[in-house]
């Protein structure tokens, strides 16, 4: 990795760490239901084998949490990464590839294209498939779709919510290669698009 990109990189890690934190109550709707984006639901199925048993399932924001990933490669054959505040982490900053979650009844590739062009103002030319899978199939019912961006180009400023803290980062596809190694990249989604990612690239 070219130093001064590293050094670029460690700039937005230390500006969007987390210093301190405080515990807030959580709020009641009118129903007396906690307001909050996470919810768990309890379940009991009754299995073809005769056995019973009993799971809980998170939704977020009343939906089933189904994401898009997207791994960014612009006209010059260079990468988008993003690094964004991750509180509950023990670094309190990740740097991962665009994503985000699916609305209901929207396109996965849409949503992608959207999620690309909130969090870094690029838009691509086209979208190939790498994969779809189960995050976490123990707690969430949420499936993933995983794309190539190619042929990305600036048109817009990020468009972020509200507490979307988020700078995104222009690198090699190689470099983003080397902060897997590096132990930069440590999210699942993004190590696994990159994986993907390899032979596809290589072909072509």
């Amino acid at each position: 990795m070219r130093k001064e990109k590293l050094e670029e990189l460690k700039s937005y890690i230390e500006e969007l760490k987390t210093i301190k934190k405080t515990k807030k109550e959580i709020e009641f709707d009118e129903n007396k239901r906690p307001r909050t984006f996470l919810e768990i639901e309890k379940y009991e199925y009754y299995l073809n084998n005769g056995r019973t048993i009993t799971r809980e399932k998170i939704l977020k924001n009343h939906q089933p949490g189904n994401a898009a990933i997207v791994l960014p490669i612009t006209k010059d054959k260079n990468t988008l990464l993003i690094v964004q505040t991750r509180p509950n982490t023990k670094e309190t900053v990740c740097i991962e590839l665009p994503a985000g979650y699916i609305e209901y009844k929207e396109d996965p590739k849409l949503a992608a294209i959207r999620e690309l062009e909130e969090e870094t103002g690029y838009i691509p030319e086209r979208l190939q498939l790498l994969d779809t899978y189960y995050q976490d199939q123990g707690c969430y019912e949420a499936f993933n779709y995983s794309f190539l961006a190619f042929d990305c180009t600036p048109k817009k400023q990020q468009n972020l919510d509200k507490d979307e803290i988020i700078k995104y980062f222009e690198c090699t596809y190689e470099e983003a290669l080397e902060l897997v190694n590096m132990g930069y990249i440590i999210d699942i989604n993004s190590k696994y698009a990159l994986e993907k990612s390899k032979k596809y690239l290589k072909s072509k």
